[in-house]
C-alpha cells in the first residue's frame, strides 16, 4: 500500500512475540509499537519506521491467524452472516540520531459477512489465504467474496489505514507528497 501511494519503503520483519492481553484497541496498539521498536533495534540507523497490527473482534473474542484448516473453518463459520469489527493499530517512529519521535493510533471498521455455505468456506480455505490473516480472511484478495459491506475505512480492514497514516506522517514533518 505504501508503494501504491508512492512512498518508497523497505520491509523489515520484526518477528516479535505477539502475546498480549487487554481490549482489542489496546492489543493492536501495543503490538504495533512492539514491532516498530524491534525494527528500530535491528536497523540502528536514522529512519522512519511504520509498523501495524490488525485483529478481528467478534462476540468478545479476538480472532487471530488460524493455525490449521479446522481453526480457519471455525472462525469463518463464526463470522458468516454477521457483523464484526476489525482493529488496526499503527506505530510510527521517526529516528534521528538519539532522538525518537513516536506516534501511535488505532482505527476500526465494521465488516459485514454475507451468509456462507459450508462448501464456500471449504473452497475459500483451499485457496490458502486464511492462514496468514487475522480472522482467517483477507478482504483484498478472494476474501472479498465473503464480505457484504464495510462501514469505515477499507484500508483499516486491509491492515494499514493509509489516509490516517499520511496525516500522522505530516504531523511528524514527513512529506508524503514527494
Amino acid at each position: 500500500m505504501l508503494g501504491q501511494v508512492g512512498i518508497s519503503h523497505e520491509v523489515v520483519v520484526s518477528d516479535v512475540d505477539e502475546t498480549v492481553d487487554g481490549p482489542p484497541d489496546v492489543q493492536v496498539s501495543i503490538l504495533a509499537l512492539r514491532k516498530a521498536s524491534a525494527v528500530r533495534d535491528m536497523i540502528k540507523s536514522d529512519a522512519v519506521i511504520i509498523a501495524a497490527d490488525t485483529l478481528v473482534y467478534v462476540e468478545s473474542q479476538v480472532l487471530s491467524k488460524p493455525e490449521c484448516p479446522e481453526e480457519a473453518y471455525n472462525m469463518l463459520q463464526l463470522l458468516q452472516g454477521r457483523e464484526h469489527t476489525v482493529y488496526t493499530g499503527v506505530a510510527v517512529l521517526r529516528v534521528d540520531g538519539d532522538t525518537v519521535c513516536t506516534e501511535t493510533f488505532v482505527e476500526s471498521a465494521k465488516v459485514f459477512f454475507r451468509g456462507l455455505s459450508s462448501e464456500e468456506i471449504h473452497k475459500y480455505i483451499a485457496t490458502g489465504e486464511p492462514f496468514d490473516k487475522a480472522g482467517s480472511y483477507g478482504v483484498q484478495e478472494k476474501g472479498a467474496l465473503l464480505v457484504e459491506r464495510i462501514e469505515g475505512d477499507y484500508f483499516t480492514v486491509v491492515g494499514l489505514p493509509i489516509a490516517k497514516l499520511a496525516v500522522t506522517l505530516g504531523k511528524m514533518g514527513i512529506d508524503v507528497w514527494c
